[in-house]
């Protein structure tokens, strides 16, 4: 074995001892510190006054429609069981899709500048204080952690990997990039964003679809 062989043998062990610790480590990283932001928030809903009423004409639709104590209430429990799901790492999938669109909703709500025209002026709200431009930079941040979640599952060390063991469930297939996996990529996305830029929501509705129909006709 010459030198450039060697050094591709012990480049390609480190990767793969590195992508063993990744199917364990970063998910776990990931549900500890998103649990407890999400844990806080909804504690302090829990215990404190109902404030959404000052803001409901702010909400995106469906929830402008909403009763506030019920859009509380919603926000309370998904925050807090949605925290204690992603500590234990069950139904993990689910729970982080849902806390990001509660994310994008509170977004909308609370964190998006209310006038903007172009991307340097969307650009200001990039921040953590509100300078009259919004602050949408900490939520940027949930929602950046929430996807490898929604994407990647919460890796091994989770009840979600248990029960699959259990169950007999092939936990590890192989990936599968095609134009139906890219629909179902646009669609996450989608539904997000259908509660922040509607538009841009609508129009990667419209594409997931089209990946699909695309995928379908390819397929036969």
């Amino acid at each position: 074995m010459n030198l450039a062989e060697r050094v591709v043998d012990r480049a390609s062990a480190l990767v793969a001892r590195l992508r063993a610790i990744g199917e364990v480590l970063p998910g776990l990283f990931l549900r500890l510190v998103l649990g407890w932001e999400f844990f806080e928030a909804g504690r302090e809903k829990f215990g404190g006054q109902n404030w959404f009423a000052s803001i409901q004409s702010d909400f995106p639709f469906p929830f402008d429609r909403v009763p506030t104590d019920l859009s509380w209430g919603i926000a309370t429990w998904f925050e807090l069981i949605g925290a204690l799901a992603l500590w234990i790492g069950l139904g993990t999938r689910f729970f982080a899709f849902s806390l990001l669109v509660l994310t994008f909703v509170a977004t909308a709500a609370v964190h998006w500048p209310d006038l903007w025209s172009m991307a340097s002026d969307l650009l200001k709200g990039y921040a953590i204080t509100d300078q009259g431009h919004g602050n949408f930079k900490l939520p940027l941040l949930f929602v950046v952690m929430l996807l490898p979640l929604i994407f990647n599952g919460p890796g091994r060390l989770s009840l979600d990997h248990l029960i699959a063991q259990r169950l007999g469930i092939d936990t590890g297939p192989q990936p599968n990039g095609d134009g139906y996996a890219w629909s179902l990529a646009a669609f996450v996305f989608a539904v997000a964003f259908l509660f922040l830029i509607p538009g841009l929501g609508l129009a990667l509705l419209g594409l997931s679809l089209l990946l699909a129909g695309v995928q379908r006709f390819v397929r036969g």
